[in-house]
């Protein structure tokens, strides 16, 4: 018997057993902001997927483009060049390596605070090749999604019915929001035809601990997220579209009305993945408890007050797989 071994590029990257093929999901909802029922409609997919597809979004298509273009002239400098803007700490260039406990991937990626006025030196080597052109690109692209992220809380609080509108947006908009943006890259990962039924691990299993997530790709089908029944499928990508993804502290906000979508990437045999993430997150000192107003009458919450700050170092002390709100659930405590 011939024992197929592991290319040694792969030694140190988590594998998963394809037991069957995974087709693509064609339920992800998908919401038209220029829709009169959009506020509905993201409430439902907001409490059956966790996730959801916008378009008619208003941001201009150059913004993509042209971010895309930089990031990949980045990511295709030699690696010497690279490493002068790492290791992450968080923010920076990393590779490989995910966070400080032990989880590894098929990715490169550029942190960045979202902030415009929070530059750390790391993120200057990054710029420094062309700054006006690349950090420009990373200035009017938040700048946009951000708004249209913002519009998109206000429609959701609307379908919550809360009364005060901006209940969501205002902790993205507030000058003190801990909000974060992420360039992902996935080389194309050649040495997966040399193994049978596996596939190599991008970016492993997690929800995403903040208030919201917005997306944006390539047309690289590798995103994978988990359905209620724990099944797991593939996301169609469209480039030209954003998708939402419904983070931690959303979930409690809402009492577990809405829940925080499990996702993953798997690397691909012969194209890249380019991913651009904007994590919408509060000020740290912003204390994270259900909403009074999607509470119904005697409903008491189901999780413990925390502020950001403490969410955020308790997500950061853990593997991605863990379940991070665990922690912070009273039944959980009850149980000990």
């Amino acid at each position: 018997m011939v024992v197929q071994s592991q290319p040694a590029a792969l030694d140190h990257f988590p594998l998963i057993k394809a037991c069957k093929p995974i087709s693509m999901f064609s339920g992800i909802p998908v919401v038209d902001l220029s829709d009169p029922d959009a506020k509905s409609l993201i409430i439902k997919a907001c409490e059956e997927y966790g996730l959801f597809k916008v378009v008619n979004h208003g941001v201009p298509l150059e913004f993509m483009t042209t971010l895309e273009a930089q990031s990949l002239k980045f990511f295709n400098l030699p690696q010497s060049e690279k490493d002068r803007a790492g290791p992450a700490d968080p923010f920076g260039y990393g590779s490989k390596r995910i966070g400080p406990n032990g989880d590894v991937g098929w990715i490169e990626y550029i942190l960045l605070n979202a902030n415009p006025e929070i530059i750390s030196h790391k993120s200057l080597s990054i710029f420094k090749n062309n700054p006006e052109i690349f950090r420009s690109a990373v200035e009017d692209y938040l700048s946009a999604v951000k708004r249209m992220a913002c519009e998109v809380l206000e429609m959701m609080a609307d379908g919550l019915g809360i009364d005060q509108r901006n209940a969501l947006s205002k902790l993205l908009r507030d000058e003190k929001s801990d909000s974060c943006f992420r360039l992902n890259y996935y080389p194309p990962c050649p040495e997966l035809q040399t193994l049978s039924g596996r596939n190599v691990i991008g970016f492993g299993e997690h929800t995403d601990p903040q208030i919201i997530s917005v997306l944006r790709s390539n047309n690289t089908a590798s995103l994978q997220i988990s359905l209620k029944d724990g099944t797991w499928v593939t996301v169609p990508p469209d480039q030209t579209s954003f998708f939402f993804n419904v983070g931690d502290c959303l979930q409690v906000m809402t009492n577990g009305r809405f829940k925080s979508v499990k996702h993953r990437v798997f690397a691909d045999t012969e194209r890249s993945r380019i991913s651009m993430i904007y994590f919408g997150g509060p000020p740290l000192s912003e204390k994270i408890t259900p909403l009074a107003a999607v509470m119904a009458e005697g409903e008491e919450s189901l999780y413990k007050e925390f502020t950001w700050s403490e969410y955020r170092s308790s997500a950061y002390k853990s593997r991605l797989a863990d379940n991070r709100l665990r922690l912070f659930e009273k039944s959980f405590w009850q149980c000990q």
